[in-house]
């Protein structure tokens, strides 16, 4: 990590602050402890970390080595996290204390590994009991382990930072992994990161993490913040009044979020929402799901215009950025390329399509090189058309060069030989007072192969019936897209990053039968 402005940054964790030359000399040692375990330029270290210290340590450790480091979804399975350490052959994994038995022995039979012991803001935060976070016996503890070695002084080595796993919807994760950037891809993509996320390397910010950062959203955030020498509060765990208290306690300036944060917050009373001064927001960048234009209108109403959406993928990086005054001019959008970026849209033959028609996204980005999916090439491959890529998004782009998303095309049903988007329903859906959340996907049909099915949450305090909600789809969208069946529910599977496990959801519909992937 280097920073001209290092020397003024901090992490803090509950009543723990650390600064950036602190954790900059404690990661220098645990690179050096690391290449006495063999970790050399190109190798991985796993991290099952939660967001603490030793995930910044760990990073720049492991980075400065040439060496890259893979951070692994904790909400995952132990098969899924087995999976992980497998596919992306980690040479020394890295866990919090209380995620320990989440590593099976069979994964850990050729990797070292490192435990951290879990802190008490974590173990409040995710109601974790004393025992559970204290490291098993006869294994090497993370902050005994590191002091135990000199600060290692050779320079950094070129690494392809990390590498991010993609959740995953259908079939196994896949790793996405860069070769290291040379100094001007490397300014370049720097560059396209602060159109994203609103950052200014001449001022000093203070960000909020509040999204785990095995997510590559609040990993680049928080990586490019430390970068660049900001105030960083890790809030452990997303609870909106908190996030109000940091908010005002901290003048936090700059903030990474995802839509159903915003949605929670929305919630709170009239006078929850006004006791707390946010005058000191500047950028509030959120992305990795649909954001729905009446959420986004409410925030900005409230927030005021510092709401900033941004489209990308783990694939690609940043694409489009989208201001405040922009969204409510061109609801539904997400915005228009970042400099440097190309986008197509491209029917089922390859042939670009005309302003306004619906199509396969595909994205040329000019800022870093080219990315493979570890071990799967030929999956790289069959995405790739003429240097650009497309990672399966639907959408269009309108007479100014603004992006609309449709859909994912694994999300697409087609009923009775017409494709209906199921983003574009979901929207309609939270426009209907009371509805909180919702999922739309297909299920089978005797007759049109698929029809559409909607599982949602309610307000407590509305009544809604099934009829309602198909009434009102059908005065919107017409019959087609109207829920053949409606399903209430307390709440919906979403992964941190904001997105629906609608997998979850729509698998049991199709057990026995055949799916589309």
């Amino acid at each position: 990590m280097t920073s001209s402005t290092e020397q003024s940054g901090k992490i803090i964790l509950g009543d723990d602050i650390r600064t950036l030359t602190d954790i900059a000399v404690r990661a220098a040692r645990a690179a050096q402890g690391l290449s006495d375990m063999g970790i050399g330029s190109g190798d991985v270290v796993a991290l099952l970390l939660r967001n603490d210290f030793a995930l910044f340590e760990a990073t720049f450790a492991v980075n400065s080595l040439g060496a890259l480091v893979v951070p692994i979804n904790w909400h995952a399975s132990r098969d899924e996290i087995d999976y992980t350490l497998r596919d992306c052959d980690a040479k020394v994994v890295i866990a919090h204390a209380d995620l320990y038995h989440k590593l099976s022995d069979g994964s850990l039979t050729d990797i070292e590994l490192l435990v951290v012991n879990t802190p008490s803001e974590i173990k409040q935060a995710f109601n974790i009991s004393g025992d559970k976070a204290k490291a098993p016996e006869q294994v090497k503890i993370w902050d005994d382990w590191l002091v135990s070695f000199p600060p290692r002084l050779e320079p950094p080595q070129p690494s392809g930072g990390s590498m991010i796993y993609t959740s995953g919807t259908t079939g196994r994760p896949k790793g996405v992994k860069r070769p290291p950037l040379k100094e001007q891809q490397l300014q370049k993509a720097i560059k396209m990161a602060c159109a994203m996320y609103g950052f200014h390397p001449e001022t000093h910010m203070t960000t909020v993490v509040t999204g785990p950062m095995y997510h590559s959203g609040p990993n680049g955030h928080a990586m490019l913040s430390a970068r660049f020498g900001a105030t960083i509060i890790l809030q452990s765990r997303f609870d909106e009044t908190e996030l109000l208290h940091l908010i005002e306690k901290y003048k936090v300036s700059h903030m990474h979020m995802v839509p159903t944060m915003f949605v929670r917050l929305l919630k709170l009373s009239n006078h929850e929402q006004q006791k707390h001064e946010l005058s000191s927001l500047i950028w509030v960048a959120h992305g990795a799901a649909p954001c729905p234009p009446q959420v986004k209108e409410k925030m900005i109403k409230w927030w005021g215009p510092v709401i900033n959406e941004y489209y990308g993928s783990t694939e690609t990086g940043g694409i489009t950025v989208q201001s405040s005054n922009r969204a409510l001019e061109k609801p539904g959008s997400v915005g228009q390329a970042i400099t440097g970026i190309e986008i197509k849209i491209l029917d089922e033959d390859g042939l670009q399509l005309n302003t306004g028609q619906v199509g396969n996204i595909y994205i040329r980005n000019d800022f870093y090189g080219d990315f493979d999916y570890h071990g799967r090439t030929q999956d790289r491959k069959d995405i790739g058309q003429d240097g650009f890529v497309w990672i399966g998004d639907i959408g269009y782009l309108d007479e100014d060069g603004f992006l609309y998303l449709c859909d994912r095309r694994s999300d697409i049903i087609n009923s009775g030989g017409i494709n209906i988007y199921t983003a574009e329903i979901e929207a309609a859906i939270l426009e209907m007072p009371g509805i909180t959340d919702c999922a739309v996907f297909g299920i089978p049909d005797d007759d049109l192969g698929e029809v559409v099915c909607t599982h949602l949450t309610l307000d407590q305090s509305k009544v809604i019936l099934p009829g309602d909600i198909t009434h009102f789809i059908k005065m919107r969208l017409g019959r087609m897209k109207a829920p053949s069946s409606i399903v209430i529910t307390n709440n919906l599977p979403r992964q941190e990053s904001g997105k629906i496990f609608k997998k979850k959801l729509r698998d049991p519909y199709w057990e026995g039968k055949t799916q589309k992937i």
